[in-house]
């Protein structure tokens, strides 16, 4: 067994307001335990978002989201929890954010709404859809092992602000970014 593997027993994935597909997300489960060798499984509960909306924005607030995803979050420490939203979330400095996630803490939340071809008036394409779900996935999870944004564009943990960058970068850690997970 891998540190990282050690380090945590497993990833649950909840989702978070309507329209998440659960047939996508047991796409995306396996990918993300071949990642960070460990299961990962589907919570079978959904999280209401309606008390982060903003009206002005017409968007909802992640950090409330996290808040409460870090209320539902059980199993011990070695849980990760990984929300997954089809909503567009902000943060207050940014106009738009694909997730966030509790540095060095349990939780995380990734949105796919602009992660969809369809968002940017191209066909829909399923595969590049789970493509980005996952290192944007990943990303975020990495987060909450205590990574912070790494200046290897190939990384997972390359900042991103636009979905073409997100494409560009791998789905997994570069060999520092692994160091550092395994190391702690």
């Amino acid at each position: 067994m891998s540190r990282l593997a050690s380090r945590i027993e497993a990833i649950h994935l909840h989702a978070v307001g309507d329209g998440v597909d659960a047939a996508f997300l047991e796409t995306v489960a396996p990918r993300l335990a071949r990642v960070f060798r460990v299961p990962c499984r589907l919570r079978p509960d959904s999280l209401g978002a309606e008390f982060a909306f903003h009206p002005v924005r017409g968007q909802y607030y992640s950090t409330a989201i996290l808040e409460r995803l870090a209320r539902l979050a059980s199993g011990g420490e070695q849980i990760r929890l990984l929300g997954v939203t089809e909503l567009d979330l902000f943060v207050p400095v940014l106009t738009f954010v694909f997730g966030e996630a509790q540095l060095d803490g349990r939780c995380a939340l990734v949105s796919l709404h602009r992660l969809h071809e369809e968002f940017y008036g191209l066909p829909a394409a399923p595969e590049l859809l789970g493509e980005r779900a996952v290192k944007e996935a990943v990303h975020e999870l990495g987060h909450t092992f205590g990574l912070r944004h790494c200046a290897d564009w190939r990384c997972v943990m390359a900042s991103t602000h636009a979905v073409e960058r997100l494409d560009l970068k791998d789905a997994d850690f570069c060999l520092a970014c692994r160091g550092v997970i395994r190391a702690g």
